[in-house]
């Protein structure tokens, strides 16, 4: 009976597959549709895939309060995430920066239709504006604190992505909207080139390429070894996002955002 019983724990022992054989999940923040990011992202995530030697699967939600509940349940090993999530997944949850983009800055942006007549943010008062949600960083969070600091009331209406708040802008739906320029300029042309940027942010430290807590040590070498040598092996994948490329990233990296919510 002994000898059975260590043949069966030694089959079932065999049987479950180690985290370096099952497909990875790389959880994107979801600023624009669901297609448009897949389209931007499997590219790079079948590279990635062919360098480390392990499937690298695309993941969103259809929004960003539901991609924030994933990031809570710790539901990605890889996640592309904004500045804010990132320090709050990362004391949370244990999601730790390896790269980020590279020689850049994240600013969130307001922007209005060009042939509106609006040419300063006080015209803002008492209206209704577009955002993504309320913990997009740049496009919420800052423009909603620079427009209180000024004592500008407004009502904020979350339409679920960055794609959702320019178009809604653009066809007079709402008077402005928050953003960021990546965002902006990745937009058909005939949605952009309807829109003018009337306020920007000072720019801060942008969104992280961070991993769980569970992903082995060789496995993170290998992932961040392939991300940040994109720009070099495969800059034609980068276009689409509107990213020169990505560089290694620590966490302390971070640590004008984390300053940014102290002062608050």
């Amino acid at each position: 009976m002994d000898l059975i019983r260590m043949i069966l724990l030694g089959l079932m022992t065999v049987s479950q597959p180690s985290l370096a054989d099952k497909p990875l999940n790389f959880g994107i923040v979801p600023q624009q549709s669901a297609e448009k990011l897949a389209n931007q992202w499997i590219p790079i995530l079948k590279y990635i895939s062919k360098e480390i030697d392990q499937e690298v699967r695309f993941a969103t939600k259809a929004s960003i309060p539901l991609f924030e509940k994933e990031l809570s349940k710790g539901a990605y090993d890889i996640s592309y995430m904004n500045p804010y999530h990132y320090i709050v997944f990362n004391k949370s949850n244990g999601y730790t920066a390896i790269a980020k983009g590279k020689d850049t800055k994240i600013q969130g942006i307001l922007v209005a239709k060009k042939d509106s007549g609006i040419s300063t943010l006080q015209e803002f008062e008492g209206k209704k504006l577009a955002f993504p949600s309320p913990d997009a960083f740049a496009a919420s969070i800052l423009s909603q604190s620079a427009l209180a600091k000024k004592n500008i009331n407004i009502d904020p209406v979350y339409v679920r992505s960055h794609d959702s708040v320019y178009h809604n802008v653009a066809q007079g739906n709402f008077v402005a909207g928050g953003g960021i320029y990546r965002t902006l300029n990745a937009m058909r042309t005939d949605v952009s080139d309807n829109l003018i940027v009337l306020w920007e942010s000072q720019g801060y430290t942008p969104h992280a390429i961070a991993v769980g807590p569970h992903v082995p040590q060789d496995v993170v070498e290998r992932i961040q070894r392939a991300i940040v040598t994109l720009d070099k092996e495969h800059p034609e994948l980068l276009f689409p996002l509107k990213i020169k490329g990505f560089e290694q990233a620590k966490d302390s990296d971070w640590n004008d955002v984390r300053q940014l919510f102290i002062e608050e």
